[in-house]
């Protein structure tokens, strides 16, 4: 991974906020963007509201997750690294958070997971660890990027929503196309909280046909 150096802003912030990631900004701006979280967010609608996190670890979004929606979402999280423990105050001990340490291109991993949906949102700020190289880099988020689009063809109900991380460059645009042939809406967004010299990005994915 790069080496950034001192904390910046928004990661001195995430630590007086409780999140262990500079991250939770990020997410938390696409939802106000685009309302990932809208149908959760109604004490009419039904419950719970069931959300995928590939690619959890340290665990800012399910955090963000399980207190923004409180006891009307299900959390579904992966990662091949454990979660801290540092700020959830026993959120991660609940009944309706699952959380599986595990590679999601396993198939076992992946028919855990399935068998917990089918999800109204799937959530993915996975990153591959990073090698100086652009070209590799962008191509190793691609692949990654191209696995999640896999779980939201299969584990995402009709109607659900797709956030993922991409590096930008590559064959990224074809990605794009294909999340446009998938959901009804499909956009490309940058959050403010992104550090300026990355070259990452995030897909939206609404409203699955």
């Amino acid at each position: 991974m790069a080496n950034y150096g001192k904390p910046d802003f928004w990661a001195l912030k995430s630590q007086k906020e409780g999140y262990p990631a500079r991250s939770v900004y990020k997410l938390r701006e696409l939802d106000e963007k685009f309302g990932l979280f809208s149908g959760g967010s109604s004490s009419g609608s039904s419950f719970p509201f069931r959300v995928l996190d590939l690619g959890a670890a340290p665990g800012s979004w399910s955090l963000y997750t399980l207190r923004t929606l409180g006891d009307r979402v299900f959390l579904a999280a992966v990662d091949i690294s454990s979660l801290s423990r540092r700020y959830d105050k026993g959120l991660f001990d609940r009944d309706n958070f699952f959380f599986i340490q595990g590679d999601i291109t396993e198939e076992d991993t992946r028919n855990i997971l399935l068998s917990r949906g089918p999800y109204r949102l799937l959530l993915s700020d996975l990153a591959p660890a990073t090698t100086g190289s652009r070209q590799v880099d962008t191509l190793r988020s691609l692949g990654l990027a191209e696995t999640v689009l896999e779980y939201a063809e299969s584990a995402l109900a009709q109607g659900g929503h797709l956030a993922v991380k991409v590096f930008q460059g590559g064959d990224t645009v074809s990605l794009l196309k294909r999340i446009r042939e998938l959901f009804r809406v499909g956009k490309s967004f940058k959050p403010q909280a992104c550090r300026r010299e990355s070259f990452e990005t995030y897909y939206i994915g609404l409203d699955k046909k």
